[in-house]
């Protein structure tokens, strides 16, 4: 059995990499969800285990002290963000592909964590008005943490050619396949 690759989704919030993350995943049988953990608290409907692994802080800062994670990030609210290694090296000693829906930074780590065993996609909203507009329609924010989403989000469109490829996400269709032909190009090549 061959040994599965990592392909990387990452795009400011709002530009819709987890609803294309979502569609990817019901069309590709071989690729599997790498469930990130997080300190933060679950928003409406997201479950522990399957939309991220809940962790109080202490079991988060465990899990560094212990290098249970591939890459790690705090943000501006504090909330932390990781990938847990066994559940890869797991999914991927058994010939899956790992799709990962993960900010810029957690991105380029991958990246330099899997080098060419790693696809890497930016998502780019046409612009940020758009990216504004999705952010405010979502209705789970203040406009104080939009605002700070909106300023992490002008850094982090510097950072789009700095990965494989980059897709505008204005029509969604387009976006969508743009991004399954070269997922499937990936995981034949």
């Amino acid at each position: 059995m061959n040994k599965g690759k990592v392909i990387v989704i990452t795009a400011p919030s709002g530009a819709g990499k987890t609803t294309l993350a979502k569609k990817l995943l019901a069309d590709f049988p071989n690729l599997i969800f790498s469930v990130s953990a997080t300190t933060r608290p679950p928003r409406k409907g997201e479950v522990h285990g399957k939309d991220y692994y809940f962790l109080s802080v202490e079991e988060f800062q465990k899990n560094i002290k212990e290098d249970g994670f591939i890459e790690w990030e705090t943000f501006y609210n504090g909330s932390m963000y990781g990938t847990l290694r066994k559940d890869v090296e797991y999914h991927r000693e058994n010939g899956y592909f790992i799709l990962f829906d993960v900010e810029v930074k957690g991105a380029k780590n991958l990246k330099n964590v899997f080098g060419s065993e790693c696809l890497t996609i930016f998502i780019k909203p046409p612009n940020t008005e758009v990216l504004e507009s999705r952010l405010r329609s979502r209705g789970t924010e203040n406009d104080k943490t939009i605002s700070l989403r909106l300023e992490r989000a002008k850094m982090e469109l510097t950072k789009a050619s700095e990965f494989d490829q980059v897709i505008v996400n204005d029509d969604f269709d387009i976006a969508y396949n743009q991004a399954k032909d070269l997922i499937s190009s990936f995981m034949s090549s």
